[in-house]
């Protein structure tokens, strides 16, 4: 589509310019606004209610549990369609789980409150995660991830911007090691059935500045 336009834009200036008439001023101005916008960096405020994290916790050949968590704060920058910066603030009392891998035994409300606990999360301890973009390559940016007190470096990969109307929708998917955090169960062998890895896919919703 891009090539469409270039060619009857510049079919129009010659044959204006075959007419004797410049007329091109106009056009010129129009390109060089939209260059100008598209090198914008724009300051974005995070929706609350609008953006979500999903996570992904799986029990090895057996199962898996995940769900949403909200977000309490956060921005990011982005320029023509690419990430700048940014960070969150996770709500770590908020976990929602979503599947349906339960049974009177193990219901939703057992995995929320075990997630929760010190054998996990230990949220009344660390109620918030949180992650800040410390550089950015392409759709990859790597960050600081902060889970129990802990910090630690990771890469949030696909990342993909739209922007429109002074609003955008920023996604990306972030793997981290939980046992880098101490995200580790008490009982060793119970604690082997467990991925290291945890699954996470934040997608955030920012009205611009």
């Amino acid at each position: 589509m891009k090539l469409h336009l270039f060619s009857a834009t510049a079919l129009v200036a010659l044959t204006l310019a075959s007419c004797g008439g410049g007329g091109t001023a106009e056009g010129e101005g129009a390109i060089d606004s939209t260059a100008t916008m598209e090198a914008k960096e724009v300051s974005y405020a995070l929706d609350i209610a609008a953006s979500k994290l999903t996570w992904k916790g799986v029990m090895i050949g057996v199962k898996y549990h995940e769900g949403t968590m909200a977000f309490t704060e956060g921005s990011f920058m982005a320029k023509g369609g690419q990430l700048v910066s940014g960070g969150f603030v996770v709500d770590m009392k908020s976990m929602v789980p979503l599947d349906t891998n339960y049974n009177k035994d193990y219901t939703k409300e057992k995995l929320t409150g075990h997630l929760a606990s010190p054998d996990f999360f230990a949220v009344d301890s660390f109620p918030t995660a949180s992650f800040k973009v410390t550089s950015v390559s392409g759709n990859t940016a790597t960050g600081e991830l902060n889970v129990r007190g802990r910090m630690g470096t990771e890469t949030v990969t696909d990342i993909v911007i739209s922007e429109e109307n002074g609003m955008a929708n920023a996604s990306g998917k972030l793997v981290f090691n939980r046992q880098k955090y101490g995200v580790s169960w008490a009982n060793p062998m119970k604690d082997m059935v467990l991925s290291d890895d945890i699954e996470i896919v934040v997608s955030l919703v920012g009205k611009g500045q």
